[in-house]
C-alpha cells in the first residue's frame, strides 16, 4: 500500500503562482512514475505532468511552460510549480504513483498505469 497527501492548494488570483506537494509513504519503492492530475467541477479528469525515477517528464499542452513537475526522492515528495495561473487551472489536484514507463500516455489519458491517489488539494483562481 501507498499513501498520498497533497498539500499546497489555495486560492490566488489570476498571474499567480502556487506550489503543490505530495508527499509519499508506505511501499514507494515498486513506483516507475509519479503524476499531477486535476478534475474542474463537471469535466473529466485529465493529467498535468508526469515524472518517472531518472527525472523524465511529460506535460500537458496547457502545462507546458507554465508549470514544473520535480521531485525529490530522498523525501519521497512529489511538487508542482504552478505560475501564471488563469481562471481555467482552477480545479481539484491530485497525485498518483504508479507503474507505468509511459509518461506522455498517462498524461494524455488522465491517469493511465497509476495504481495509487492521493485526496487532492483544491486549487482555485480568480480573474
Amino acid at each position: 500500500q501507498v499513501q498520498l497527501v497533497e498539500s499546497g492548494g489555495g486560492s490566488v488570483e489570476s498571474g499567480g503562482s502556487l506550489r503543490l506537494s505530495c508527499a509519499a509513504s508506505g511501499h514507494t519503492y515498486n513506483w516507475k512514475s509519479m503524476g499531477w492530475f486535476r478534475q474542474a467541477p463537471g469535466k473529466g479528469r485529465e493529467g498535468v505532468a508526469a515524472i518517472n525515477r531518472d527525472g523524465n517528464t511529460a506535460y500537458a499542452n496547457f502545462a507546458s511552460g507554465r508549470f514544473t513537475i520535480s521531485q525529490d526522492n530522498a523525501k519521497n515528495t512529489l511538487y508542482l510549480q504552478m505560475n501564471n495561473l488563469r481562471p481555467d487551472d482552477s480545479a481539484m489536484y491530485y497525485c498518483a504513483i504508479g507503474r507505468t514507463l509511459s509518461l506522455q500516455r498517462t498524461v494524455a489519458a488522465g491517469g493511465y498505469g497509476m495504481d495509487y491517489w492521493g485526496k487532492g488539494t483544491l486549487v482555485t483562481i480568480s480573474s
